[in-house]
């Protein structure tokens, strides 16, 4: 899970998408405009400019359309970061959204939690009150958002052994810590066996790929072949392992002699 790339849509899209949202805006209060939401969602994301939209995160996945929270399933599903049950302002804000695929969006669904206001140490999960007023949720964003922040500033994939996240921060008290194993558990990152052998093998890929490289390069090979494979490290899936493969490099042997027979590559 890394940051993804800051792509913008065209003013027409972008004009498009802030009249769907003043229809939600204009519906009344809190409850009134969750209800809102809900119920124009469905028709609106069908119309032309989400064409456009999908077109755009398309160009943001990593890997061929691969999902921005796991990278490695098929993302078909333009996912609300902030969920719109909860956050109805936010349900055509381009910046809130994001390609997913089912089995991280799906379980995500409608999971949110924020640091209240009131209490910004104390993680709480949010959901709607079965009775009485619904009040807007106030407060900081536990979930890591890959649309503004850097997730691996946050998780730490090991690389040499589980290939599973663990938080950066040790102690558990921290905002940092919090962040980090909410994330892990509401995408169940860790949890898919799949999902930790897709970055396993991902790894060998980068490994092979890094050692042709280097060996072609210092055998003054052509330079057109050394280009082909940088865009084949550039291109394969799991960038996360790639970028943890440079930044743990320093405690794996055999990555630090590749990377310190060819420097450029810590670049890509």
């Amino acid at each position: 899970m890394i940051r993804l790339p800051d792509k913008s849509l065209s003013d027409a899209t972008l004009a498009a998408l802030a009249n769907y949202q003043q229809e939600v805006n204009g519906a009344g209060a809190y409850a009134e405009q969750v209800a809102k939401a809900k119920d124009i969602w469905g028709a609106r994301r069908r119309n032309r400019p989400f064409d456009e939209v999908k077109n755009v995160l398309t160009e943001m996945c990593s890997g061929a359309r691969r999902c921005g929270y796991c990278e490695d399933s098929m993302a078909d599903e333009v996912e609300h970061i902030w969920p719109k049950d909860l956050y109805p302002e936010r349900t055509f804000v381009w910046e809130n959204y994001l390609y997913a695929c089912g089995p991280c969006n799906g379980p995500k669904n409608n999971r949110f939690a924020i640091f209240p206001d009131a209490n910004p140490t104390q993680k709480t999960e949010l959901s709607h009150p079965n009775a009485g007023p619904v009040q807007p949720p106030l407060g900081r964003p536990v979930l890591i958002d890959p649309r503004v922040e850097d997730p691996l500033q946050f998780l730490w994939l090991d690389v040499t052994g589980t290939f599973a996240f663990t938080p950066v921060e040790d102690d558990e008290s921290t905002i940092s810590w919090k962040r980090a194993d909410y994330t892990i558990d509401v995408l169940n990152l860790n949890s898919r066996d799949a999902l930790i052998e897709a970055r396993r093998n991902a790894y060998g890929s980068y490994r092979s790929r890094l050692f042709e490289y280097v060996t072609r390069m210092e055998n003054n090979e052509d330079e057109a072949q050394l280009q082909a494979i940088e865009q084949e490290i550039k291109r394969e899936g799991h960038p996360t392992v790639w970028r943890e493969m440079k930044r743990q490099q320093v405690f794996i042997s055999e990555l630090k002699d590749l990377f310190d027979r060819a420097p450029q590559t810590l670049n890509w």
